[in-house]
């Protein structure tokens, strides 16, 4: 093995799980940049395990909330597992147990920050899991995982659901009530081509709403409905992350 036997004693602990296999888990922390530097005529990277661990966390996650959350529609529940499921929530849980301090990495990738990196990091969590599962088993991946999922979601009421972005949700509000759309219109474009700021306006059957800035029109149309939820919704409203955030049902 190339990682350190202690490291691999020390990261099982953190898992709350012993391998059968120890060369799985070294398998599971090793980045192709690492793989293709120590071994390149025949390099064994992550990347089949993390394939593996991203259907085996799918399952888990959507389990859980079908479970859970059993009374949600399937768009609803959907979006909970986009959200429990994606990189920035993965590679959030891969510095929770520290695997940063863990992954193998080429020298290059070491020195371009690849321990900060969210596809690294988010990556190297769904390879655990993968490896979790063919040295365990399902229960195995199951258990380790659920400690993450109900810690995370403990707080969500069942009369709660989750929305991708800020303009999905501002329609859904509208939609909710039987009233028109939001209508979003530019205000003003400013600067040159590589450095554009955008002042977007969303209006309600031409009532003003809110209005935001922004380095493009994408970016401008989220912010000026983000200051629209929270103008209609105020309190009803908790951000979890800069693009999604939980918004209680009447």
């Amino acid at each position: 093995m190339t990682a350190q036997p202690k490291k691999i004693a020390q990261l099982e602990k953190i898992l709350d799980f012993f391998f059968s296999r120890k060369e799985l888990l070294e398998r599971a922390l090793t980045h192709r940049s690492h793989a293709y530097e120590k071994h390149p005529a025949e390099p064994l990277d992550n990347e089949t395990l993390e394939f593996l661990g991203d259907s085996v966390v799918g399952l888990i996650v959507a389990d859980f909330f079908y479970s859970k959350y059993n009374d949600m529609t399937e768009g609803e529940l959907s979006k909970l597992k986009s959200w429990a499921a994606n990189t920035i929530a993965l590679s959030d849980l891969a510095q929770r147990i520290r695997l940063d301090k863990f992954i193998l990495l080429g020298r290059g990738e070491e020195k371009s920050g690849g321990r900060k990196k969210e596809r690294i990091l988010a990556g190297a969590f769904e390879a655990v899991v993968g490896a979790i599962y063919v040295d365990g088993g399902y229960e195995a991946a199951r258990k380790f995982l659920l400690r993450f999922l109900e810690s995370s979601f403990k707080k969500i009421r069942q009369e709660s659901f989750l929305i991708n972005n800020y303009k999905s949700a501002l329609q859904e509000h509208f939609q909710k009530e039987n009233l028109a759309a939001p209508v979003y219109r530019l205000i003003t474009e400013k600067g040159p081509d590589h450095k554009k700021s955008f002042v977007i306006e969303v209006c309600h059957q031409d009532q003003p709403l809110a209005k935001a800035k922004g380095h493009s029109k994408k970016s401008a149309e989220q912010n000026a409905a983000q200051k629209a939820l929270k103008r209609l919704l105020g309190k009803k409203m908790k951000t979890l992350t800069p693009g999604t955030f939980i918004l209680k049902k009447r």
